[in-house]
């Protein structure tokens, strides 16, 4: 098989329910790394065949950990995939067609979008109809936001669209979901704190309960089904869950 100069980066932790699917997704690049975050689980042993390089650390945040590891890469062009995400054999075409023009083209990075599966289907709205993230992008010219939580790139020039998507598997089980979310509001905690004042009923009722409005009504939600009911749920649940830890880290209780 051809290999291109692209480097593919993983973070992974925990994943060995992902690991061999998402490595095999992009074996089309010359250097794969695998940024592990101390995986206590077979992670790692899984993901020995796929791999060109390992790199491990502790998980600070998902931005410093990919800030970390793009620098380490080899080539200047980065495909930096989620462990739950998959190139498809579509939007892997669609990345090898581009290639030749890469490094002559006007865009320093490319926004990629997903099609999110959650409890067994897809979900076409909920707000995740339109979900994007930049995942191919020059090395020099793009890093991540430092935030906790959501942090997406910053490009030093113009972006382009791929047409095709990566496929997005968010869904392992309930109780790893909700503990997901609870890690999220501890993070997310963090980047509030410089940002909201005293925290009042406005931000432990009225918003998580726009949160599930938002969601289910706004963004149509409902025409998920009961997938879409849970995600709103789910949702208006981590608001009010991130409010709480702000309560608390600010009053040092853990």
């Amino acid at each position: 098989m051809t290999k291109y100069n692209i480097t593919a980066i993983i973070p992974a932790f925990n994943e060995e329910h992902n690991i061999v699917d998402v490595l095999k997704s992009v074996d089309f690049c010359d250097e794969v790394i695998l940024v592990d975050s101390n995986s206590t689980d077979n992670t790692v042993e899984l993901a020995k065949p796929y791999f060109t390089k390992l790199l491990t650390r502790n998980y600070e945040h998902s931005a410093s950990q990919k800030n970390w590891a793009i620098p380490q890469a080899k080539h200047e062009w980065i495909l930096l995939v989620d462990a739950d995400e998959r190139v498809t054999p579509a939007l892997k075409e669609e990345i090898l067609n581009l290639y030749p023009t890469l490094d002559t083209a006007d865009y320093v990075g490319y926004w990629i979008g997903r099609r999110n599966f959650f409890m067994g289907k897809q979900v076409r709205y909920s707000g995740w109809k339109n979900d994007k993230v930049i995942r191919l992008f020059k090395k020099s010219k793009c890093k991540y936001k430092d935030k906790h939580v959501h942090s997406e790139i910053i490009a030093d020039g113009p972006v382009g669209k791929l047409e095709n998507r990566f496929l997005h598997y968010k869904y392992v089980s309930m109780d790893h979901h909700v503990k997901k979310l609870q890690r999220y509001a501890d993070l997310q905690a963090k980047d509030f704190d410089k940002k909201v004042g005293k925290i009042t009923a406005y931000h432990i009722v009225i918003k998580p309960m726009w949160g599930f409005f938002k969601h289910f009504f706004v963004q149509k939600g409902f025409l998920d089904g009961f997938v879409g009911f849970t995600i709103a749920y789910l949702r208006s649940y981590m608001i009010f869950m991130r409010y709480v830890k702000l309560w608390l880290l600010r009053r040092g209780i853990k």
